[in-house]
């Protein structure tokens, strides 16, 4: 089995028709799919929040077979993460693509896990310390990307269960919870 780095690659990632965009429309949806999860999976493993389309992504060709993914074939699968909502483009000519391995919903769950397990249910963090704090060592919230720590805070603010404060500097935004 192929491997990328420490992460086990797929079957299907040395056969080359797969690099491909198929015309039959069953086996494009198939194709899809396995494109889909292969490209969550990836960037959950490898701590990874968005992919540029014209930047080298290693997981866009597989020098083994000598193929690479066309510019349509990624846009396409990125195109299918995004209309599932665990994908946001983040300019509008669609060049960019936030990866959602976690939706917004399940982050702002793990953020209260977070605060649970830490027992600050009435405490006070910046949001630096929640992306690289010792208390986020070990826990998916380490070196989240700020953009999607940033929506789940304010989804779990638009509930009450915290406050974000604004300081003097991006450096010193904080959160109270009220968990």
């Amino acid at each position: 089995m192929q491997k990328l780095g420490d992460f086990k690659l797929p079957q299907f990632f040395n056969y080359p028709p797969y690099f491909t965009l198929q015309p039959v429309r069953d086996t494009r949806e198939k194709q899809v799919q396995l494109w889909k999860e292969l490209i969550l999976d990836y960037c959950r493993t490898q701590q990874i929040f968005a992919i540029e389309l014209e930047e080298e992504f290693p997981l866009f060709s597989n020098p083994v077979i000598e193929r690479s993914l066309s510019h349509e074939a990624r846009k396409a699968f990125l195109s299918a993460l995004v209309s599932e909502g665990r994908a946001e483009w983040l300019d509008k000519g669609h060049r960019k693509c936030l990866i959602l391995w976690h939706r917004i919903q399940d982050w702002a769950n793990i953020i209260l896990h977070f605060v649970k397990d830490n027992g600050l249910e009435d405490g006070v963090m910046t949001i630096e310390e929640i992306r690289s704090g010792i208390e986020s060592r070990g826990t998916e919230l380490h070196g989240i990307d700020r953009t999607i720590l940033m929506r789940a805070l304010k989804l779990l603010e638009s509930k009450g269960k915290l406050a974000i404060f604004k300081g003097t500097s991006t450096d010193d935004e904080g959160v109270k919870f009220s968990v």
